[in-house]
Formats: structure tokens, C-alpha cells, sequence
């Protein structure tokens, strides 16, 4: 697409699409002889044709003689467009002859004793571009300020800086003459507008007021100070001996009033000082704004320049000592706040300030118990993650933690509680000394715990870590109790048989009663009985597997194996060991027949059967093999995993660090001044000159160079060549937007009015507005924009067609059908990364799955798997070690999130035959998502990716 230089718009004007066709003749008239509303709707319309391509060269002088000597502020304010929008100059260039009139105009205006009037004729004079226009003017733009009023005095500014920076003849001693006013201005707000011309127009001027009044500055506004912070970094940033000279204006200005100032002095102080103090005093006032901003972006967007400058070894040990600062942050009710603030705790928190980050995360953890918030469970989970990072990483901490974390797992909350669990497991193996302590805890909030996954978890950690006898007897005695009655069987017999008897009775005869007021009442003491004993439940563990879960009872068996080997070694009474032995063996058994007596809801499954049968023959028949693996192996097992996972998140951690900044000692120098825009975005220069230039060197054709391919790559034709309008479209995606830029041309020697751009939409995107008619001259091109909003992540479509009307051609419409644009769902998809427990959690939740089979010419397992999470924006979670080695077989999950925070999962299972070493890879691929667009795009997306190594592979061939 050719690059297209468009007029600069200023204003935004809604301009309805159901007007019917306008008469020049009767705008003329309405013009001439109408009322004063008459005149403003016809004004009106005027503006609204000439914006849809309309010329109307007739209506100009018309409206310079019945329209422009009214006084209506309305009429003003549209006249002020008007003379924005229409064309000024004749085809040959040269100003019209009618503009000196309209030029007169402009001067009353500016002597108007109506300070609106002149305020708003100087903001209208800044738009205009013809210095043959502004140069009669000069001397009543300068006279306004002197006005009384500021409106009036800081649009005279505005437009005196910009007629300086465009014309720079018509007023050269600009920068002199806002020296001297801004020395006896007052107001605020035209002060900051005289500085912040002399700030781009004379520097030097700017610094010798700035000197003069450096002890003011605190009292200022904040429209000022944010001006003048950004004098004192370009100053100090060019000249760096002029920092001492006003270090101390920037430390001032962190204490102003201002969140604004206080965010830019901070960013200032730190680019200009590396001193303790000034990162101390920088990064004190960064805390400050989050803690007291209530804006959930603004803490975001401050909480990302602190973990900017924890990232430097240099700030980092200055930020230490500010951790329990930065935990104040954890009372904003906002989850991702509270991530971002943890996470960077954890990366500050050293030794001498570990034990009071824990007590104020214990305090944080007793709060959220009795929350009802919808993130309170995910918050509590967040703190007991980062109490466990905080013992594994400080073991001094550990003893403390423990006894806080074990009451959660009575909660209701079963993700919490397993989080609490996962870390009192991996305490118990690393903390010898923990071990009594952790095991009491365990047995004592043993009965309380309400989900089956903790009872489980909580048992495994029981059998494995009780090796004393009284602890092993402890464990009994809680196992007893949650089972109750025993055998089993009989035990529910009994309950159900006193059930029915109980329902049996329910209708004998009622006892009758005299009421205080005499009147009869009847009474049947067996119902309130029959009500109290429905509402006895069952033991806990029998409660389990009543439900149908036997996973329970296979676990219980075998830490009631555990536990029974390893008294046996412990006690010398023969009688004890025996009868510890013999209960254990009755419950197992009383499991085995309750399973299959057909009471519970669904029947014990032959797994948890045969495992439970298992410990039953290892304790009646003990050898020294399976009395080693039951008491030895599982905790070998688990401090083997626990070594592995240290390894990997080392090794993670690791990846993660920054490399060394190395320099060469034949490196080129970069010169701010010597180096071009691409360079100068990549180098250490100025920040603002930095943002400048990458925001000029991401706009096409902006620089001298050709456009990036990426662009060229976003051109959908939706036209053909021979068709009477060629249009063709540039598709920029930005997050929830999409912009479209359609390039039409009028190939025909026609001119085509009401030329509209008709689109609609399929899928969940919404067309904001629609494109406004235009009027092509034979051969002539334009550019219209079309938004697009995007509500979720899906595959979208956008369709229509271009329709106009030929001039002189009768009152049919010719009609030209647009090709279709795809909206790619990759745009919105980012890799992502979650626990496996939260993989397996939403793979469990989510109801939509789309299966793909794998169809391509790829032979190799990994190399399909590398093309995969390329083509779809996925991360692989499992690790490398699984992934490595020579198989002819391969699993692997793949996560991503979209940019509206929804989840993608995928399951990809491949296999090649070993025999046959050139054979292509064949399998599926398992989609699951929330929604079901989003699944079936990302499986679209998959089969239209896998085309692409076939064809490579056939040109290789």
C-alpha cells in the first residue's frame, strides 16, 4: 500500500449517516435569509458535507456576509470549524481572496470583550497553516497577553509557541517576549504554557528563570512541576555538572502534592543519582504511591518499576531494607497487586528482615480465615505458597510457620490446604529436627480436616514420619476414632437398621397437651428424636467411602502397613505388637467387605481392592523385601522428587538472571548526536528522545527505510485489479482493538459520491462505527478507517462491500463485494505457565474439548512439537527431562492465555514407528477450553499450521 500524506484533524465531529441529500441552492438561502437556528443548522449541514468531500465553493462568500457578523457564541464555535476544514487556497496554490475578509474577522475576534471569544479564536489559530493568514494578526495575538483574564493569556502562549515553532519569521523575538511576561504572570496555568515554550524554544531562558525562583518550586502547581522536572533531566542528562545544582529542587519534589510529580520526580531522581540515599528516597516514594493510590494500573504500573530496579544489582541491596515497606501494599483488595508485591518480597527479603516479613505474612494469613471474598481462597493459597518459599529458603523460619499453617487444613478452602500440605511434606523430609512437632500438629488438627485429598495427604505424611511408639499409638487412636465402630459392616448394619425402626415408629400415637390459653395441642416426642438421630453422621473415613471414594481406604491401608512394620521393629512386647498388628489387619479387612457389600454408592473398584489386599498379606506374611519398601522406599522415593524439583527451579532461576553486561574493547561509541532514530531507540540515551523515536520508527514509512515486512505482511486485498474500486486493507491488531486502514481507488473516470465502505462481522467482534460516505474524483484515492472491538478470543471474520453512486448515472447504486478478512486468534494468544495441579484442575473444569489428529510429513517427535508451540503461541509444560531421549512415543502438555484472561489447554500425543525411522509422525491433539470458540479457533489454527512443513518439506524434496 502507497503511503498516503492526510491532513492533520484537530477536532472530532459526529456526523450522522441518515441525512438526507442536501440542495447547495437552499443552504444558500437558509444561509442568506434565515433565522438565527436556521443559520445554525444550515452551518451545519455545510460542515458535514465538506467533511464527506464536498466542496461547495459557492456557500464561502455567503457565509462571510450573513453569517460572520453574528454574535451567537454558537455560530462562533461552528464558524471556528468551518474555517478549520475548508479549503483556503485555489487549485493553483495561492490564498484566496476572500480570506482577508475572513482574516479581518479574526481580529475583531481577537479584541472581542468577550474573553471566550478571544480564547477560543487563539486556539483556533494554532490549526492554521497559512502564515499569510497569521502575520496581519501578530500584533493582537501579543496584545492578548495582557488580558485580564488567564483563558485568554494562556491561549495567547499556546498560540504565540506554536507560530514560533512553525513560522518562526512572522515572531522572532518569541522567546524574549515570554521571558519578560513569565516574570509578572501569576496564574498557574500560564505559567506552565510560557515555560514549556521557552523549554523547547530557548533553553538557556528557561534554566535562568527556573534558577531565579528554584525555592518556589514546592509552592507551584503540579501542571508547572511536571514541566520543570522534565527541564531538570534533559538538563542534567546533557550537562551532567549541573546535577548538584538541582538534586535537591527533585528531592523536594517528591514530597509534593501531586501523585503525577511525586511518579516522574522519582524516575528522575534515579536516572540522575545511584546514591543510597536517592534510591532509598526514589524507591520510598514509589511504595508511597501504590500504598495510597487507588487505582489498581497506577500500582501495576509503579509496582513494575520497582521490580525494574530491584533487577539492578545496584539498586538491590538499597531495596532490601525496604521489604517490609513494600508488604504494605499486600491491603490492596486486588489479586494481581498482591502477586506482583509478594513476588517481589520474596526476591528482597534477606536474612535480618525474614522473621518479620513472615509475622506480617502470619498476621495476613489470620485475617483472610474468615473471608468471603471471591479472590480471599486464592489469596490465602498466594501467602501459603509464599510461607513455604520463605521456610524452604530461611530454614530458621520453618518452626514458626508450621503451627500457623496446619490450622488451615480444617478449612473448607481444599486448595489452600493442599498447598499446606505440599509444603509440610517437603518440611518433614528436609527438617529432622521439625519432625515431633510437625507429626503433634498433624494429630492434632487431624479430626477437624473436611476434604478426602487432605485426609489422604495428611495420613501419607502420618504413616511415613510416626517412627516413635507413642507416635505410632497416637496415629492409631486418631485412625480409630475417624473410623469408629468396627467391623465396618455391621457398624452401618446397626445404623441403618436403627433408621428404619426409627422411621418405623414414626407414627405412633401423639401426646396431647393443654395450652397456656386453654386450647389443645398435640405433641410427638419421637419426631424430635427421629430428627436428632438422622442428624448424626458417620465417622469421617467411613463417610468417604460411603460416598463410593475407596482411594481413602487404600491409602489407610497403607499407612496402617507402615505403621504396623515398623511397631513390630519397635516394640519388645510380643502381646502389644500383635494386637497393634491384628487392629490394623481388622480394619483392613473391614474396608475389603464394606467395599463389596454393595451399601456404599458405588462399588470399591479392583485397584484400591488388590492395594488394600496387598498390606493385608504384607503384615499376615512379612518378608524383609516388603517390610524395606514400606518402611524405607516411599521416603527415598519422595527425597529423590524433592531433589529433582530443587535442581529444576535452580536451574529455572538461573536462566532467568540477566547476563553480565559485557563490553568489547572494540565496541563502537554511540553519539547522541550522531546516531539515527533506529539507533538512538536502542541506545542509553534520553528517555524521552528514546520514546520519541521508537514511537516515529514503529509508523511506517516514518524513516527513510522501507516499511518493516511485518507491516507488509498485514495487507489483505479484498478487490481485484480489473474491478471498477481497487481497495485493500492494513490490519493492525491491538490488543482489544483492531484498526483497519482501507486504501480505495477510484479506477474509472467517473466520479463516484456517496462512495461507503459497508462492513459487518462474524464472531464476537463488534464494528464501533461506520466508515463515513466519500466523494472520489476520476483516478483519485483515498484512505478510510474502520475500528473493530474484540470481546473474546476467537476466530472472527469481517465482510462487505463498497457501494456508490456514479455522478450523471440515474439513481441505481453500483455495488463492489469486499474479499473476506480473517482475524487471526494468535494475535490474542501470549504463552503462559501453571502448576501441573492447576492444569489438571482446569482440565478437569472445562466442558469444551476439540480433538485434532495430526496430519503432517514431519518424521521427527520434536521437531512437530517445536513447530507446534511456534505456529500457536504455547508454552510446553512438561519438562525437558521428560521430553529427552530416544522414544518412538511423546506426551506433553501446552498452556497459553489469552489477553482477556482466558485459558487454553492442550494435550498433544504423537508416536512414530521405530521400524520405520522416515515414517511421519501420527497422533492427536487435545483442545480444552472454557468456551467454545476459543477451542475451536485454536483447533482451526492447528490444522492450518501443519500445512506448512508439508509444503517445506516438499520443496526440500
Amino acid at each position: 500500500m502507497s503511503t498516503i500524506t492526510e491532513q492533520p484533524c484537530y477536532t472530532l465531529i459526529n456526523i450522522p449517516t441518515d441525512t438526507e441529500p442536501l440542495n447547495e441552492l437552499q443552504l444558500k438561502q437558509d444561509l442568506e435569509k434565515g433565522s438565527v437556528q436556521t443559520k445554525i443548522d444550515s452551518l451545519k449541514k455545510t460542515i458535514h458535507m465538506i467533511l464527506s468531500g464536498e466542496r461547495l465553493p459557492g456557500l464561502l462568500m455567503t457565509i462571510i456576509r450573513f453569517v460572520l457578523p453574528l454574535q451567537n457564541h454558537t455560530i462562533k464555535k461552528l464558524l471556528l470549524i468551518f474555517w478549520e476544514i475548508v479549503p483556503k487556497t485555489s487549485a493553483d496554490g495561492k490564498l484566496l481572496q476572500e480570506m482577508i475578509l475572513v482574516c479581518d474577522a479574526y481580529r475583531k475576534d481577537l479584541q472581542h470583550p468577550n474573553e471566550f471569544v478571544r480564547g477560543s479564536t487563539l486556539r483556533f489559530l494554532c490549526k492554521l497553516k497559512e502564515p499569510e493568514l497569521l502575520e496581519p494578526l501578530m500584533p493582537a495575538i501579543t496584545a492578548c497577553l495582557e488580558h485580564r483574564h488567564s483563558y485568554v493569556r494562556r491561549n495567547a502562549v499556546l498560540a504565540i509557541f506554536t507560530i514560533y515553532r512553525n513560522f518562526e519569521f512572522l515572531i522572532p523575538d518569541a522567546p524574549e517576549l515570554i521571558a519578560k511576561y513569565l516574570e509578572g504572570e501569576q496564574d498557574m496555568s500560564c505559567r506552565r504554557n510560557a515555560f514549556l515554550m521557552l523549554l523547547h524554544a530557548d533553553q538557556n531562558r528557561a534554566l535562568a528563570y527556573l534558577a531565579a525562583c528554584l525555592d518556589q518550586v514546592p509552592s507551584f502547581g503540579d501542571i508547572l512541576q511536571l514541566v520543570i522536572v522534565e527541564l531538570i533531566y534533559k538538563v542534567c542528562l546533557a550537562n551532567p555538572s549541573e546535577r548538584a545544582r538541582f538534586i535537591r529542587c527533585i528531592y523536594s519534589l517528591l514530597n509534593s502534592p501531586s501523585a503525577a510529580v511525586r511518579y516522574e520526580a522519582a524516575g528522575t531522581l534515579v536516572t540522575l543519582s545511584s546514591a543510597p540515599t536517592a534510591i532509598k528516597a526514589a524507591a520510598s516514594c514509589y511504595i508511597e504511591l501504590v500504598v495510597k493510590e487507588s487505582d489498581n494500573n497506577v500500582k501495576l504500573i509503579v509496582l513494575d518499576r520497582l521490580i525494574a530496579m530491584k533487577d539492578s544489582s545496584v539498586y538491590e541491596r538499597v531495596l532490601q531494607d525496604l521489604v517490609m515497606d513494600v508488604l504494605r501494599v499486600l491491603g490492596s483488595p486486588a489479586l494481581e497487586v498482591r502477586t506482583k508485591t509478594l513476588a517481589l518480597a520474596m526476591d528482597l527479603v534477606t536474612t535480618r528482615t525474614i522473621e518479620e516479613m513472615v509475622q506480617l505474612l502470619k498476621k495476613e494469613v489470620l485475617r483472610t480465615a474468615g473471608g468471603e471474598h471471591e479472590d480471599a481462597g486464592r489469596y490465602r493459597q498466594l501467602l501459603v505458597r509464599t510461607l513455604h518459599a520463605c521456610s524452604m529458603k530461611f530454614a530458621d523460619v520453618a518452626a514458626t510457620v508450621i503451627p500457623v499453617l496446619t490450622d488451615f487444613l480444617s478449612e473448607s478452602n481444599e486448595a489452600a490446604a493442599t498447598d499446606v500440605l505440599v509444603f509440610v511434606r517437603e518440611a518433614i523430609q528436609r527438617f529432622e529436627n521439625l519432625r515431633p512437632l510437625i507429626v503433634e500438629k498433624l494429630l492434632e488438627v487431624f479430626p477437624h480436616i473436611r476434604s478426602v485429598k487432605v485426609h489422604r495427604a495428611a495420613l501419607w505424611i502420618l504413616g511415613e514420619y510416626a517412627t516413635s511408639k507413642e507416635d505410632i499409638e497416637a496415629v492409631m487412636g486418631r485412625v480409630r476414632a475417624a473410623l469408629g465402630e468396627l467391623p465396618l459392616l455391621e457398624a452401618e448394619n446397626k445404623r441403618q437398621a436403627g433408621e428404619k425402626s426409627e422411621d418405623g415408629n414414626s407414627q405412633a400415637a401423639p401426646t396431647q397437651l393443654v395450652t397456656s390459653d386453654g386450647t389443645y395441642a398435640t405433641q410427638s416426642a419421637f419426631s424430635a428424636t427421629s430428627a436428632r438421630k438422622k442428624e448424626e453422621k458417620r465417622p469421617a473415613l467411613v463417610q468417604y467411602m460411603m460416598e463410593g471414594d475407596f482411594f481413602i481406604g487404600a491409602s489407610l491401608a497403607t499407612t496402617l502397613a507402615k505403621l504396623a512394620l515398623r511397631y513390630k521393629t519397635l516394640e519388645t512386647n510380643i502381646q502389644k505388637s500383635n494386637r497393634l498388628q491384628a487392629e490394623a489387619m481388622l480394619i483392613m479387612s473391614s474396608m475389603l467387605q464394606l467395599g463389596r457389600s454393595g451399601l456404599p454408592m458405588k462399588a470399591m473398584t479392583h485397584d484400591d481392592a488388590e492395594r488394600i489386599s496387598l498390606c493385608l498379606r504384607s503384615l499376615a506374611c512379612p518378608t524383609p523385601i516388603v517390610q524395606k519398601v514400606f518402611t524405607e522406599g516411599c521416603r527415598d522415593a519422595l527425597g529423590r522428587m524433592l531433589t529433582a524439583k530443587a535442581e529444576e527451579d535452580s536451574q529455572n532461576q538461573k536462566a532467568k538472571e540477566k547476563p553480565g553486561s559485557i563490553v568489547q574493547v572494540d565496541d563502537a561509541i554511540q553519539f547522541l548526536q550522531l546516531s539515527r532514530g533506529s539507533d538512538l531507540a536502542g541506545g542509553a540515551g534520553d528517555v524521552f528522545e528514546q520514546s520519541l523515536s521508537a514511537a516515529v520508527a514503529g509508523r511506517p514509512g516514518a524513516s527513510g527505510d522501507a516499511p518493516a515486512p511485518s507491516v507488509l505482511s498485514k495487507v489483505t486485498q479484498l478487490t481485484g485489479f480489473s474491478d471498477p474500486v481497487y481497495a485493500e486493507a492494513l490490519v493492525h491488531v491491538n490488543q482489544y482493538d483492531i484498526v483497519l486502514d482501507v486504501l480505495i481507488v477510484n479506477q474509472t473516470e467517473d466520479t463516484l459520491q456517496n462512495c461507503t465502505l459497508e462492513l459487518a462481522t462474524m464472531g464476537d467482534l463488534k464494528l464501533v462505527e461506520r466508515p463515513q460516505p466519500i466523494v472520489l474524483a476520476p483516478r483519485d484515492f483515498a484512505s478510510i478507517k474502520a475500528n473493530v472491538k474484540v470481546a473474546s478470543t476467537e476466530n472472527g471474520i469481517i465482510f462487505g462491500n463498497i457501494v456508490y453512486d456514479v455522478s450523471g448515472a440515474g439513481s441505481d447504486r453500483s455495488v463492489v463485494v469486499l474479499n473476506d478478512i480473517h482475524i487471526d486468534i494468535m494475535d490474542y494468544i501470549v504463552p503462559a505457565t501453571c502448576t501441573d495441579a492447576e492444569f489438571r484442575q482446569m482440565w478437569a473444569e472445562f466442558e469444551w474439548e476439540n480433538k485434532v489428529s495430526v496430519n503432517t510429513t514431519l518424521s521427527d517427535l520434536r521437531e512437530y512439537l517445536a513447530h507446534l508451540l511456534k505456529s500457536t503461541n504455547m508454552r510446553c509444560l512438561t519438562p525437558e527431562k521428560a521430553l529427552s531421549g530416544q522414544c518412538g512415543f511423546m506426551a506433553a502438555n501446552m498452556y497459553a492465555k489469552s489477553i482477556f484472561g482466558e485459558d487454553a489447554l492442550a494435550n498433544l500425543s504423537i508416536e512414530k514407528p521405530l521400524n520405520k525411522p522416515d515414517a511421519p509422525v501420527v497422533g492427536h491433539i487435545r483442545i480444552r477450553a472454557k468456551s467454545q470458540g476459543m477451542a475451536l479457533s485454536l483447533g482451526d489454527k492447528i490444522n492450518s499450521a501443519q500445512k506448512g512443513p508439508q509444503t517445506k518439506v516438499v520443496q526440500a524434496a
